[in-house]
């Protein structure tokens, strides 16, 4: 089997997860490293063992050799990165959210299918066992035709105006760091909604620091979904159906297993899963399988699906009347 050379595009704290995983996919090195600082580079190129190290974006375009190119920079700035490097023809994984609104998901999504090249949005969820296992027990009728669906996610943080979080320069705010992880696990679960409601709660710069989302569906459904970066939340989601409810074990943006309690027994299953490392070499691996087919796209993650996301946060961002720097 050949070797997978990735690279990484801003050298920030999700990056080091990324890049200590990447020892758990067989044939897979880190190739390159890119930052605006070399010396940050370097550094975080020495620590991974990493061959290149370069003090601007543009300069990676240079390196021979790369095959897929991680972007783990703020949320601002995926637009551009994902396109300058889709454009120079580098298959992309670009960090959730996808982008900063619909309009540049659009743009990057062309830019990917005019070259012919991959692109995946990094939502590793996705790609947990444990979440495939969910996904299988739903679909088979397991817990009935689902009603509801609940999650969370939240810590607190201090207020920081300049910080990432807060800051709207860099589209900051609890729904887009991780308000993301409620809407992508009712989107998976139950597709698109009907209808949908949303409140938010202000920081001091503007960015939402609490949001809530009702959501409706078409089959009846419905779903509450929670974020905020004021408060440690439970990292919770479970699924109601018909004939049982089944909850994501452990914080469930990153799963260990699966709670199966149905009406007609007495007492509740656990599946455990595995759940190898923090779980980040599940999606690099599920991209070199991609790679290896020849594919422009993931089957498992499609770009409509990322698209669909965006125009909902979107449309979410709307009701709360969040608006970023140049919208």
């Amino acid at each position: 089997m050949r070797t997978y050379n990735w690279a990484i595009l801003g050298p920030g704290h999700i990056a080091h997860k990324f890049a200590q995983d990447l020892a758990f996919v067989p044939n897979t090195k880190l190739h390159a490293v890119a930052s605006r600082s070399l010396a940050k580079a370097q550094e975080f190129a020495a620590t991974y063992g990493a061959p290149h190290a370069v003090g601007s974006y543009d300069e990676l375009l240079a390196v021979p050799g790369i095959d897929a190119v991680y972007i783990a920079t703020p949320h601002s700035e995926h637009h551009a990165h994902a396109l300058l490097c889709l454009r120079a023809g580098l298959p992309v994984l670009c960090e959730k959210a996808f982008t900063q609104n619909a309009a540049q998901a659009q743009e990057v999504i062309a830019a990917a299918r005019q070259g012919g090249v991959f692109l995946m949005e990094a939502f590793w969820t996705r790609f947990f066992p444990a979440i495939y296992k969910a996904l299988e027990l739903v679909q088979a009728g397991t817990i009935g035709e689902v009603m509801h669906l609940v999650a969370d996610f939240g810590f607190r943080t201090e207020f920081k105006p300049e910080g990432r979080l807060f800051n709207p320069a860099l589209a900051g705010g609890s729904l887009l760091d991780i308000g993301v992880y409620p809407l992508f696990i009712s989107q998976l679960f139950l597709g698109q909604p009907a209808d949908v409601r949303a409140v938010a709660t202000p920081t001091g710069t503007g960015v939402d620091q609490n949001c809530a989302i009702a959501l409706a569906y078409a089959s009846g459904a419905t779903a509450t979904l929670f974020s905020t970066i004021a408060a440690v939340t439970e990292n919770r989601c479970v699924l109601y159906g018909t004939k049982g409810h089944l909850q994501l074990l452990g914080r469930f943006h990153a799963p260990h297993g699966v709670l199966l309690k149905l009406y007609d027994q007495d007492q509740p299953q656990e599946i455990p899963c595995e759940k190898q490392g923090l779980g980040y070499h599940y999606e690099a691996a599920h991209v070199q399988e991609c790679l290896a087919q020849g594919l422009l796209e993931s089957p498992l993650l499609p770009l409509s699906f990322s698209l669909e996301q965006m125009q909902l946060l979107d449309t979410i961002r709307t009701q709360i009347g969040l608006r970023y720097p140049g919208e």
